[in-house]
């Protein structure tokens, strides 16, 4: 009975996102189909075997690395920043672009990144049907997180359409950095952690895919080098040589790295202080809710709203209502949050029988929360044009749909192998 429920929660969860397709006619239920089948035969090897989960691990540690690096760093100008029990937002997720950003670019520079892109992404495309840079960027922000992410492929971004630069936005939600890849593992199960990651990309591409398909032709699906033929204006190093113009070169390297190093540092700014608002606003309507009832604020709303969708997990009513409260504390808080009020009993099957824990699990590991919003929109604020900035800003809404259907496709998914 809860196996048919958890099944009809799933084709539900894809109902609602085409319910709110921006455009039903110009689905690829194809791509949907091959990827959706890929999903459930990843669920099934990431939560019966361990082979690929160590394939996984051993990924994540390859990011971690980098990160780790990038905190010697600041480790050097702010020693009392991170050799610390636990560092603080500001430092372990952002700071480390300082590093990230830069080391990409020069990986660009020398068409390094380019070559990556069009090469790993004909691969993915050919899988999923999806155009080239969005197919790579789904394999970029698995470990990388959504603004490095997005920050890393500033060049792309600038120079594909607003429509795809909104796709971009909705799956930078449902991503995780590398570094948080541990300290979940240290709170909640690992091996559901590990599962949730892959799926979560995956799902990211047939949630976008629905709620937002965009037609790629194929001179638009190409990959964008410094100093290539894409828009001159949009690209720093690109500039027009006085006595031939019809060929433009690359500004010298070290002009670029400091060009990189500082965009980079405003990057930073940009993004703090979206994020700071969001949550200090999110917070406010919280406070100005609890004048009217005390009980009343944005995460016990969220988590009424909820209730159905957890139910359709395949969970009885007391647990879908559990399940849908800490639901609605995640969206407006953070996944640390619930995480920290779970780990003394998620281990514990009589709080958690097995199908809720890898359910909650993988719901948790994720961005999708009011704040990541925020870090988006301020990314982009950075990277790409105006215009394209308050296109992606119009649809916020679909950007929280997007976080919250992909993460509830990968909660369902892992149910069906768990019980």
């Amino acid at each position: 009975m809860y196996l048919l429920v958890n099944i009809i929660g799933v084709l539900v969860f894809l109902g609602i996102a085409f319910l709110f397709s921006k455009d039903h006619k110009h689905i690829n239920w194809r791509s949907i189909i091959v990827v959706l089948v890929l999903n459930l035969v990843v669920a099934y090897l990431l939560t019966n075997f361990s082979l690929g989960r160590d394939l996984v691990k051993a990924i994540a540690g390859g990011f971690q690395w980098l990160v780790n690096v990038s905190y010697t760093g600041i480790a050097f100008a702010f020693p009392d920043w991170v050799h610390v029990k636990q560092m603080n937002f500001f430092t372990s997720a952002l700071m480390p672009i300082l590093m990230i950003v830069p080391l990409f670019d020069i990986l660009t520079y020398f068409g390094i990144m380019p070559f990556c892109i069009k090469w790993i992404g004909r691969g993915m495309a050919y899988v999923t049907g999806q155009p080239k840079f969005e197919s790579f960027y789904a394999v970029e922000m698995m470990f990388l997180g959504n603004t490095e992410a997005m920050a890393v492929s500033s060049l792309q971004l600038k120079n594909i359409s607003a429509k795809r630069v909104l796709t971009i936005a909705m799956m930078s939600m449902s991503c995780i950095t590398a570094a948080m890849v541990g300290a979940y593992a240290q709170m909640v199960p690992g091996q559901y952690v590990l599962t949730a990651i892959p799926l979560n990309i995956l799902n990211a591409i047939i949630i976008t895919n629905i709620l937002n398909p965009v037609r790629v032709t194929p001179s638009e699906d190409v990959i964008y080098q410094i100093g290539g033929s894409s828009t001159a204006d949009e690209q720093v190093a690109e500039e027009t040589v006085a006595d031939r113009p019809e060929k433009p070169h690359k500004e010298p390297f070290f002009s670029f790295l400091g060009d990189s190093i500082l965009g980079a540092g405003k990057l930073i700014l940009i993004i703090v202080a979206n994020v700071i608002a969001f949550v200090a606003l999110a917070a406010l309507i919280s406070k100005l809710l609890g004048l009217i009832n005390p009980w009343l604020s944005l995460e016990h709303i969220l988590g009424v709203i909820m209730f159905p969708f957890a139910w359709l997990m395949g969970l009885d009513v007391n647990h879908a209502f559990q399940f849908a409260q800490f639901m609605g504390t995640k969206l407006v808080t953070n996944e640390f949050v619930v995480m920290g009020q779970i780990a003394p009993h998620i281990n514990n099957h009589h709080f958690f029988n097995p199908h809720y824990q890898a359910q909650l699990t993988v719901f948790l590991t994720s961005f999708a929360n009011f704040s990541t919003v925020g870090m988006i929109i301020g990314c982009l604020k950075g990277i790409v044009s105006r215009d394209k900035n308050d296109f992606v800003s119009k649809n916020i809404l679909y950007l929280f749909l997007s976080g919250i259907l992909v993460s509830l496709m990968s909660a369902g998914i892992v149910g069906l192998f768990v019980w």
